[in-house]
């Protein structure tokens, strides 16, 4: 009698732990199976919220099919104190598995408004948007000038959002004086600029910062990242660059930056410089005699006139030789690779081909053809 009691008791439990072996399989393959939702959404964690909350939140925009799963799996994993604050893109079909790495993981924000700060060369632009879930596409809000009273109403606006993402994107080409100027204006920075950075060492690149950041932290990180770039690009460099150290790589590649937007001429226009300086020819480069007269705190708006390419500056490569002696804007990683990398070829002269490019040349006689045709050019336009 004792022996069959003990027989069943032993089945039953067997039994038991086969049905629950089933049942924590059925829940983990639940977990971690595609949701139901066709469309993705832009769903919000406000700070200070529970595990509770955003489980019953989840469940009730269609996005998990069982809070209290939810809430399992993320105190299975371990993870309950790890939820984060933000806004946050979820996937059509993400699995509770997915999601709940999403909320406890970076906390970044991939959706809701975007406020974006452009530094550009001759203007700074306020972009604000917002993320469209259903094509996971930002879509435009508003877009002017930093000194535009209703894009700075509308931006300031964006700022309250606790979970607004902000993204200063600095331009190539661009002056430290203008980034340092620029970032003063900038209401989602906070405290003074002392000394405006060294010219060029502020690297064009997209920084996210958060609301409040102060100017001076955000630009040593752009002078760290700069020389992290000058670093990396002279352990790069080859017998056909002209230069022989770091500083004279960003002179030059400053100077390439200026003379052409188009990526696939910087090691051509780099070729120019490199003959020109083992020649011990002047560069005759416009942008840095420009330099020597706006020292990078205006755009000139104008052509050089006769008696400026005749004013002796420290900038003036019509009358001195070799490099000027410091850079006249920021370069970006491409003209820093072009500097220390440039095209072998026998070119010392270029100009303008009406095109957005150059015409480059060997000889003097071929460059005054190409500066004729680009004369014919300019008075049709």
């Amino acid at each position: 009698m004792v022996r069959h009691i003990a027989s069943n008791s032993l089945t039953l439990f067997v039994v038991a732990l086969f049905l629950l072996g089933a049942l924590i399989k059925t829940l983990q393959t639940k977990y971690t199976s595609p949701n139901s939702s066709q469309q993705a959404i832009c769903f919000e964690v406000a700070s200070g919220s529970s595990i509770s909350t955003v489980a019953k939140k989840l469940e009730a925009q269609g996005v998990v099919s069982s809070k209290t799963l939810f809430h399992l799996g993320i105190d299975y994993s371990g993870r309950k104190r790890d939820l984060k604050a933000g806004s946050y893109l979820i996937a059509a079909g993400a699995s509770m598995s997915q999601i709940a790495d999403q909320l406890t993981t970076s906390g970044r924000n991939t959706c809701g408004t975007e406020v974006i700060f452009r530094v550009g060369v001759s203007r700074n632009t306020i972009l604000v948007r917002e993320l469209d879930p259903a094509t996971n596409r930002y879509v435009e809000v508003s877009r002017s000038n930093l000194t535009d009273d209703a894009v700075s109403e509308n931006y300031l606006n964006a700022l309250k959002d606790d979970d607004v993402r902000i993204r200063i994107a600095v331009s190539e080409g661009t002056t430290s004086w203008n980034i340092t100027n620029a970032l003063e204006g900038f209401k989602a920075l906070d405290g003074p600029i002392v000394d405006i950075p060294t010219e060029g060492t502020l690297a064009p690149d997209s920084y996210e910062i958060k609301f409040g950041d102060l100017r001076a932290d955000v630009l040593r990180r752009m002078e760290k990242a700069q020389d992290k770039r000058l670093k990396l690009v002279w352990e790069s460099r080859s017998d056909k660059t002209p230069v022989d150290n770091i500083h004279d790589l960003l002179v030059l590649a400053s100077i390439i930056e200026k003379e052409t937007g188009i990526p696939s001429e910087r090691r051509q226009v780099a070729s120019v410089f490199a003959n020109r300086l083992k020649l011990g020819m002047r560069l005759q480069t416009d942008p840095s005699v420009i330099y020597g007269i706006t020292l990078g705190k205006r755009v000139l708006g104008r052509g050089l006139r006769k008696s400026e390419l005749r004013r002796d500056t420290p900038w003036n490569t019509y009358v001195n030789k070799g490099l000027p002696p410091s850079a006249i804007a920021s370069p970006g990683l491409a003209s820093l690779k072009a500097a220390v990398n440039p095209a072998t070829t026998k070119y010392i002269f270029f100009v303008a081909d009406g095109s957005g490019g150059h015409a480059f040349s060997n000889t003097l006689k071929e460059h005054n053809r190409n500066v004729a045709a680009w004369r014919k050019i300019e008075k049709t336009e």
